[in-house]
């Protein structure tokens, strides 16, 4: 299951996950086994204002074994989870600054606060493996040394990504790409990040 448009300021990989829908229709490429999820706006009234969203959509999933959705449109999306229990769950979404140029200024440690061209799961999920090999796969065609991925580890309650993870033990992933690059150079991370794991699936 691909969900985009959490934040809908986030318009790079909003694009991305449309750009994947179009392929399909066109057949330019084909999934080969199981079942794809797109869901490319989550939050259509934040994406029509270009704004993250208030509340944010990305804080009202399940918290914890007994915690409920807080908002009508985390309910929807929770609601297409729980019925497909997918087995891997990508969450795009696009944040500040280049992991890589704030690993450069503190020694290889990229800084927490920022997030562009991160993938982000959560600590012990065992999508981590995979994670890793997209990144080794994602940096080795990257051009810009600037523009490499790294992984986060770290549980966000209240996230999409989290309450997959915790409450339907999908493998759940974070894609963040950075929003000050051009839009082409986002979309073509994003799409090619979505593929990667799309192929770890066994999907295509």
């Amino acid at each position: 299951m691909i969900v985009a448009g959490i934040h809908g300021r986030e318009v790079g990989s909003i694009r991305a996950a449309q750009k994947l829908v179009k392929q399909l229709k066109n057949g330019d490429w084909t999934i080969e086994r199981g079942t794809l999820i797109v869901v490319p706006i989550a939050n259509r009234p934040a994406f029509k204002k270009r704004i993250r969203g208030k509340p944010d959509l990305n804080r009202m999933f399940p918290r914890g074994p007994s915690g409920r959705t807080t908002h009508e449109m985390s309910r929807a999306l929770y609601k297409i989870m729980q019925k497909y229990k997918p087995a891997w769950y990508l969450d795009l979404h696009e944040a500040n600054g280049l992991s890589s140029a704030s690993a450069d200024v503190l020694g290889q440690t990229p800084s927490a606060d920022v997030l562009g061209q991160t993938l982000i799961t959560d600590s012990g999920s065992p999508a981590v493996p995979a994670v890793r090999r997209v990144i080794k796969h994602m940096n080795g065609r990257v051009v810009r040394r600037s523009h490499r991925f790294h992984i986060r580890m770290h549980k966000l309650k209240g996230s999409s990504r989290t309450a997959a993870a915790d409450r339907l033990k999908a493998k759940a992933v974070t894609v963040e790409t950075c929003w000050s690059l051009d839009m082409n150079v986002r979309i073509n991370y994003q799409t090619e990040v979505v593929r990667s794991f799309l192929r770890e699936a066994g999907l295509i």
